[in-house]
């Protein structure tokens, strides 16, 4: 058994100290901290925060040989224990790294607790403490002792995050299976109960998606909730979550109604908590098992994270925490995000969930430009491959997930199995469909799919920045470009990210609708920029850019319609 042990050693300098005793190490025992953390697609180099290790076998002194950037090795002899020290920085307010401060202690294994190799199959076991007066633990390991926590092996014990600190705690049971729910930063005006029986309407329902009256695949669940100022996220575990909100999207006793935030919120709940089965257990099969020395390449991740968000919403729809209008806005978002980024026709989401390493978690001036997001566009994907069988009358999307949940027994999967069980489901192959909308880089037919379960689709009037095909930061000194999009009028200019807008034709420019009240796109017009402090007088072309898509329900819609809708957005089982 590999024992850890984790202890604050300066909440003001933001370090926790660690303490690993190794029995029996290996005479060149190596010792090496993941690169990446599974559900976060991106090389974050988790030891640049560690520091001051050393090593000992009793009175003994054990030499630290560092062969990589993550990888060290203790040249240890005989049998007797290892024991290993050092500081682990702490200062990532994410839900992917770790955090310590006075008030609040997080951490995620793959930033803190370096792998024994050869022993990842062993017990882990880590003890806590002490911690500051009136901090509380949580986390969805077993506790075996006060303050100790017991992993099979080490892929468990890093796939489950610890809260620390004085939080609201409440709890609820869903089909059977016990759920908490912490909330570090909570106002004082926060409603937990409301928070608890909406989220406990989500778990339940999609428990009974996937088993019907079948058990859940855990005995326990955990949601660790950090409110903050400003931030928004989450990070899929086996049995819990770490999830990152604005604090003012949580529900207040003050106010009953269901405002945006905390829709964003239910949301962000959901799709955590589709993951359970949806990634972390279906899975890539190049994720079978994990490598986290280093970059680990599929081209899925349209369907593990895109078809997660299609159902993060719409579990939202069918539980009834929303109504099919408020749901249909979600949609619209969706669709004009998809339609705004002309890098869909540049980058399929296949290439786009292969090249998540390097591009989807470094975004630039230009990434509209020449990517597409495997979240939005792959829940297009799944919500047309959803409404093309209900409209054909051969099954469901719904369906399509239970089959492959039972084809691989709740395992890895490839795109064979996908396309496998949608002929299955369907009656026929989605070759094609794939083709275009997964490896191809068409778009979705969207518009149909809508119409034919009775949403209308309309143009509004083209707004500003679609018209100038840019984005622009606003400031006291002025108009700065953020970035350009391909095809639009400042790209047609000359302008450039960087670029400060100085005046149009005879007019200083100081907000964004100054272009158009001085007659910018109607026909073309001087413009003078400055970039890196030299003037430079460009052209501003006319524009008839297309506006945003919105989407409406149709007032009196046919009856097939209104049967399909209502089983699209109504059914749960």
């Amino acid at each position: 058994m590999l024992r850890y042990h984790l202890e604050i050693d300066d909440l003001h300098s933001h370090h926790f100290r660690v303490t690993l005793t190794l029995p029996h190490p290996a005479p060149a025992q190596r010792l090496s901290l993941p690169v990446w953390i599974p559900g976060s697609y991106l090389v974050r180099e988790f030891s640049r925060h560690l520091s001051a290790i050393e090593a000992r076998q009793g009175r003994r002194t054990v030499a630290l040989t560092q062969l990589d950037k993550h990888t060290w090795q203790a040249d240890c002899t005989g049998r007797a224990a290892l024991t290993v020290r050092w500081r682990v920085y702490a200062f990532d307010n994410s839900v992917r790294c770790a955090w310590l401060d006075t008030q609040r202690g997080f951490f995620n294994g793959t930033g803190v607790f370096l792998c024994a190799e050869g022993r990842e199959a062993d017990e882990h076991r880590v003890t806590l403490g002490p911690l500051p007066t009136g901090w509380d633990v949580a986390t969805g390991l077993p506790e075996v002792a006060p303050r100790e926590y017991a992993a099979p092996d080490y892929d468990a014990l890093i796939d489950h995050p610890f809260e620390l600190g004085s939080f609201w705690r409440g709890s609820f049971t869903a089909c059977g299976v016990e759920h908490a729910f912490v909330v570090a930063g909570a106002l004082p005006s926060f409603d937990g109960e409301r928070l608890l029986a909406d989220t406990r309407r989500i778990c339940e329902a999609q428990i009974r998606f996937w088993h019907g009256d079948g058990p859940a695949p855990f005995d326990r669940y955990v949601f660790l909730l950090n409110a903050v100022d400003d931030g928004y996220g989450g990070l899929e575990h086996r049995n819990s979550t770490a999830l990152i909100c604005n604090r003012r999207d949580l529900p207040r006793r003050s106010e009953p109604g269901l405002n945006d935030g905390y829709v964003t919120l239910l949301g962000l709940i959901s799709h955590e908590y589709f993951h359970t089965w949806n990634v972390k257990r279906l899975k890539p099969r190049e994720f079978s098992p994990y490598d986290l020395r280093g970059e680990h390449y599929t081209a899925l991740l349209w369907f593990f994270e895109g078809f997660t968000s299609y159902y993060d919403d719409l579990f939202l729809v069918r539980t009834g925490l929303i109504d099919q209008t408020r749901y249909l806005r979600l949609v619209n978002k969706t669709v004009n995000l998809v339609l705004g980024t002309p890098g869909r026709r540049v980058q399929s989401v296949a290439q786009s969930s292969f090249d998540t390493w390097v591009k989807y978690y470094r975004p630039d001036e230009n990434s509209a430009n020449a990517t597409v997001s495997y979240y939005t566009k792959g829940a297009l994907v799944a919500q047309a491959l959803d409404l093309t069988l209900r409209e054909e009358g051969k099954g469901t999307l719904d369906a399509v997930m239970r089959g492959l949940w039972a084809r691989s027994g709740g395992g890895p999967i490839g795109e064979d199995d996908i396309a496998a069980v949608l002929a299955e489901v369907g009656g026929r192959s989605f070759a094609a469909e794939l083709a275009a909308w997964v490896h191809g880089t068409e778009d979705v037919p969207t518009q149909a799919l809508l119409a034919a379960h009775g949403a209308d689709w309309q143009r509004e009037r083209p707004l500003f920045a679609q018209r100038l095909g840019a984005r622009l930061s606003e400031s006291a000194q002025g108009l700065k470009v953020l970035a350009v999009q391909h095809g639009g009028a400042a790209e047609q200019a000359g302008l450039a990210a960087g670029d400060e807008l100085l005046a149009l034709g005879d007019w200083r420019v100081v907000k964004p609708e100054d272009l158009a009240l001085y007659g910018a796109f109607e026909q073309p017009q001087p413009l003078l920029v400055s970039r890196d402090r030299r003037l430079l007088r460009l052209t501003l072309p006319a524009s008839s850019a297309e506006g945003a898509v919105a989407l409406s329900w149709q007032a009196r819609p046919a009856a097939r319609v209104k049967r399909l809708r209502a089983a699209w957005l109504g059914e749960t089982g």
